[in-house]
């Protein structure tokens, strides 16, 4: 395999390259990618374009999409006002029926960029090859869920076709309606229902960062609760390391939090010594 042809040419270097894919080439990397993130399009397909190179390295990637910001701008064009409650989006029959209209229009987006990259993708929601079956997460949220079982067989599958599974963070319940799930709740799911050696959610921030406001390469989960217990974490960064721990207590070897919006991030988490943002651990 020429490395060379397939690397950016501002990504890792070729030789820990090397060293990585061999590290991970029995492994699952379970991707989360947040709806923020992907409202630029140039940042949009630097991420199809990273994933199509970590398919063409032989890695096992499992791939969860956000989509909130879509979202809203299909709310904001029928003048629907969301209301949130603990930062998830209280959820009625109209309200699901907009969230998982633009949820699969988001991920046949991703399978046909992918397509376009010669790279094969396959679309999970709740229209096709459903994978999450989820409880209601509280009555005053309406159709919000919460995972209670991912069928691996489906995703293993896939990935034993040397394709990519892009999934919606969207779920049926037992009388097969739909839910919508907080997309870093869904990929931790995922990633803990087959044990993944990874889970990278990537979002708009550079990671985890100290009182100084300087990224924390590397960190355990108790150093963590010391900082939220301290309020070093805050807000928006406290579901995302509460998805992570949970991860990390439950069978996955580590799970990291980088900026998505920089070019390339995710060959650079995976394939470098110093990875690109800050990697939680048991």
């Amino acid at each position: 395999m020429d490395l060379k042809k397939i690397l950016p040419e501002n990504g890792p270097p070729i030789n820990e390259v090397n060293k990585y894919i061999e590290k991970y080439k029995n492994d699952l990397i379970v991707i989360k990618y947040g709806g923020n993130v992907l409202i630029d399009r140039n940042i949009f397909d630097n991420f199809i374009t990273d994933l199509s190179i970590l398919n063409k390295l032989g890695l096992s990637v499992i791939v969860v999409h956000g989509g909130g910001p879509r979202i809203k701008r299909e709310l904001d064009k029928s003048n629907i006002q969301s209301k949130f409650i603990r930062g998830l989006r209280v959820t009625d029959e109209k309200i699901i029926n907009i969230v998982e209209s633009v949820l699969i229009d988001f991920n046949n987006d991703i399978v046909s960029s992918l397509d376009k990259k010669n790279t094969e993708a396959v679309s999970i929601h709740t229209k096709k090859d459903n994978i999450i079956e989820v409880v209601p997460e509280a009555k005053e949220l309406g159709f919000v869920g919460l995972p209670n079982k991912i069928n691996n067989d489906i995703l293993l599958n896939i990935i034993q076709q040397n394709k990519i599974p892009i999934i919606s963070p969207l779920g049926l319940d037992k009388n097969n309606q739909t839910h919508n799930i907080n997309g870093d709740t869904a990929a931790m799911a995922v990633a803990k229902s087959v044990k993944s050696r990874r889970l990278l959610l990537m979002t708009n921030v550079d990671g985890v960062l100290n009182k100084e406001k300087k990224l924390i390469d590397e960190i355990s989960s108790s150093e963590i609760l010391e900082m939220v217990k301290d309020e070093t974490i805050t807000e928006g960064m406290i579901p995302k390391i509460s998805a992570c721990l949970d991860a990390v207590n439950n069978g996955v070897t580590a799970a990291g939090i980088i900026n998505g919006t920089k070019q390339h991030s995710c060959l650079w988490e995976i394939f470098s010594d110093k990875g690109s943002g800050t990697l939680i651990r048991k």
